[in-house]
């Protein structure tokens, strides 16, 4: 497989000196996407440069995607690097980038500042560019179909962290890195690399800087914008709160409490029904419909019986609120899980359909290039590689 040009070499050696607290805490060096614009803009006059140039400097992050002082040409040449060492050093260094789909997909591993490494994958589709972004390096929920899961919870991202691989991701669909000519990143799904709703306050930051419109931020619709969870209610409730109308997907995986269980381990402390209710209230507080996501799983959750136990519970709820998204699993090296059967997936949807609940199966990509979230940075923990 060829590798692609590099969506962006990032100079190690301009990254700020990081203390030994801050390394032991891993605690990510501050960078102006942390901050909202004001904080920005203090913090630029206190190191004695005119305050607009701060917006000056947003500007280029976000709305030309660089980090490069050398290409800050409207900036005065001894100010460039003053102010991209205060408010730009590096977080993110491509470690290898991986394509399929006939260069429709790229799945790049990240190494950040402390040496832990999370990937994204950039998909191109009719008419819209999507990133599917990480949030924390590994996970904690322990799901045990999930290679993230497996991996355990290293440490949650900043939201700068998180807001880069967007900018990184704009920066390669700008550049033609995508589809061999420049286009448009438009759609953002928190659904890599961790549990979104676990890291809250970093995730919440990080929706902000897609929303707003710049300099603050991208100015992304967040109509564009999903927010996954596997099923922690109270923060869905917040956000359900922040008026912000992001679609939340729910990683149900299971209609009932007892295989729910053994799948997803939070189910242990909010059951279905209680998930399914603070989904509903999120719909009504946004009026955004919600996805459940239904990784179906051979012989495991993909029986009829299950499908239509679905169909009731969210029917129970009323109609119109919620569309299901079976997901074709896209299995791990030597896991004991595999995908459903080509006709048993169809009988799952089929009952679903016939229920009245709108239905759409996941297209699946990079199945070919260690597709399911979390594989690639595994082999690197383990030293694998294709």
């Amino acid at each position: 497989m060829n590798e692609p040009t590099p969506v962006e070499s990032l100079d190690p050696s301009r990254r700020l000196p990081l203390s030994f607290t801050e390394r032991r805490r891993g605690r990510a060096p501050r960078h102006l996407a942390d901050l909202p614009a004001p904080e920005r803009t203090r913090l630029v006059a206190e190191a004695g440069l005119p305050a607009f140039r701060a917006d000056q400097l947003s500007r280029h992050y976000f709305t030309r995607f660089t980090r490069d002082p050398d290409a800050m040409t409207d900036l005065p040449a001894a100010d460039r690097h003053r102010l991209a060492d205060l408010l730009l050093p590096s977080l993110a260094t491509e470690v290898r980038t991986l394509t399929a789909d006939r260069g429709a997909t790229l799945k790049t591993l990240w190494e950040l500042f402390d040496g832990s490494r999370v990937e994204s994958v950039l998909m191109a589709y009719p008419g819209r560019n999507t990133v599917c972004i990480s949030s924390e390096v590994g996970c904690g929920m322990a799901c045990p179909f999930c290679a993230t899961g497996q991996m355990g919870l290293t440490r949650n991202l900043s939201t700068a962290e998180i807001v880069e691989q967007v900018r990184l991701a704009a920066a390669a669909c700008d550049s033609g890195a995508l589809t061999g000519e420049p286009s448009r990143l438009t759609n953002v799904v928190f659904m890599g690399m961790g549990e979104p709703m676990a890291n809250y306050a970093a995730v919440i930051g990080a929706v902000r800087r897609l929303v707003e419109p710049p300099p603050a931020g991208f100015g992304l619709s967040a109509r564009n914008i999903v927010v996954s969870t596997v099923g922690l209610v109270p923060q869905i409730d917040r956000l359900a709160a922040e008026g912000i109308p992001v679609t939340l997907a729910v990683s149900l995986h299971a209609p009932d409490d007892e295989l729910r269980d053994d799948l997803i381990p939070i189910n242990s402390r909010w059951k279905v029904g209680e998930l399914l209710d603070a989904a509903r209230r999120y719909f009504e507080a946004t009026g955004r419909r919600v996805s459940i996501e239904y990784a179906l799983i051979r012989d495991i959750n993909d029986q009829q019986w299950r499908a239509q136990r679905l169909a009731d519970e969210l029917n129970l709820r009323g109609r119109g609120w919620a569309h299901v998204n079976p997901i074709p699993l896209n299995p791990t090296p030597g896991s004991m899980w595999t995908a459903s059967e080509r006709h048993v997936e169809a009988t799952f949807v089929d009952t679903l359909m016939r229920a009245g609940i709108t239905t759409t199966v996941r297209d699946t990509r990079g199945s070919d290039i260690d597709g399911a979230c979390g594989q690639l940075a595994a082999q690197a923990l383990t030293g694998g590689k294709r």
